[in-house]
């Protein structure tokens, strides 16, 4: 190969620069609706909980842990198929993410109730035990569960 051929391949296209602006800025979006998502989802979970969980998650509480990462998980499923399931339309993905997004979290924050019922488990108890209790694997599985069947849903 010559020199102006090794220079030519090299080059950039001409809109190179403006899609990677356009693509950070579409990356930047989605994690902001996300972790605004998760925060919220968070704060529902902690609402809708007796004990305040940020402080039981901090201080290692096993099963605060187990059901808290078992939402977060389960929200970031749902955002993820929103943005996938919008092929590539930055407006109707973010509108889909917050939207399915907030339908996951009302879903899993009444299915816990209704577990909490069903199965007789005093949720706030067990997540502020200081001892693991496996019923809190039950209620995270609930937490995923429930966004699974909301991401596929979505898809």
């Amino acid at each position: 190969m010559n020199g102006v051929a090794v220079i030519s391949e090299l080059a950039l296209d001409p809109g190179f620069g403006a899609e990677i602006g356009r693509d950070v800025g579409a990356i930047a979006l989605y994690a902001i609706v996300g972790l605004v998502l998760m925060v919220f989802g968070f704060y529902a979970i902690d609402w809708t909980t007796p004990g305040k969980l940020s402080t039981l998650v901090r201080t290692g509480a096993p099963n605060a842990v187990i059901v808290t990462a078992a939402g977060l998980l389960s929200m970031a499923l749902i955002v993820v198929v929103a943005i996938y399931s919008s092929a590539g339309k930055l407006a109707e993905g973010l509108l889909s993410a917050l939207v399915y997004g907030l339908v996951g979290i009302v879903v899993q924050v009444l299915a816990v109730r209704l577990l909490e019922w069903v199965t007789r488990l005093d949720v706030g108890s067990l997540i502020e035990s200081d001892r693991f209790a496996p019923a809190s694997v039950v209620v995270a599985s609930a937490h995923f569960a429930l966004g699974l069947v909301v991401a596929v849903a979505i898809s």
